[in-house]
């Protein structure tokens, strides 16, 4: 069956409050490295994270093997780039979205990496929270990408203008309204939920009733 309406947003920014905590730099200076020597080797391999051409595995031998450390280095290293990563949760607004179950469609379209659909649902559930979880590292390709948003309508069996899509990245909206989706920029909860809330004010009503002519 096809959604009426739909809501689908994105986690880093949105369902999750992210601040950067300066980790990167402090492992830098830790190992005696210039700053921007961690992206420098590897980026590649965040980039080969966020589409999932890569393991978990894979991540933490590249990380022992460019940054020179040992087993409980790299442990220490990735805990710290998920403490990060997962922030903490926004929830003003994921309360307001659990209200909206059986309302609407619900469904989230997330930049991710390998490893975090299991920490997600593990700390804030975010598998009960909606329909559909639609994870960039699952589907090999990221946001602005047209095939993303594709694929999180197509998940939820919504045609794209009936999707309202909420995201902190100002791309990231322009490129869902180029697929024909309606997108909402996120800068703060209480702006957000009313534009949710007038989205699905416009859904056609039932009355029981034809229309007049």
């Amino acid at each position: 069956m096809t959604a009426e309406a739909c809501v689908i947003l994105d986690i880093g920014g949105v369902l999750e409050i992210t601040p950067e905590t300066g980790w990167v730099r402090r492992w830098e200076e830790r190992l005696a490295l210039p700053p921007g020597t961690v992206h420098e080797r590897m980026g590649d391999v965040w980039q080969a994270g966020s589409v999932g051409s890569i393991t978990e595995r894979d991540v933490h031998e590249q990380v022992a093997t460019r940054l020179g450390l040992d087993a409980p280095q790299v442990e220490a290293f990735m805990a710290d780039l998920w403490v990060e990563y997962l922030g903490k949760p926004n929830e003003e607004l994921i309360s307001y979205v659990r209200g909206l179950r059986g309302s609407c469609g619900l469904g989230i379209l997330s930049n991710s990496f390998v490893g975090a659909r299991e920490r997600e649902a593990a700390l804030y559930r975010f598998d009960e929270l909606v329909e559909q979880i639609v994870y960039s590292h699952e589907i090999g390709t990221e946001k602005p990408d047209p095939r993303a948003f594709q694929a999180a309508c197509a998940a939820l069996k919504v045609r794209p203008e009936r999707c309202l899509f909420v995201d902190d990245a100002a791309a990231n909206v322009h490129a869902a309204r180029a697929v024909g989706m309606q997108a909402h920029l996120f800068e703060d909860n209480a702006g957000t939920i009313r534009r949710v809330a007038a989205h699905l004010d416009t859904r056609p009503r039932v009355t029981g009733r034809l229309p007049l002519e």
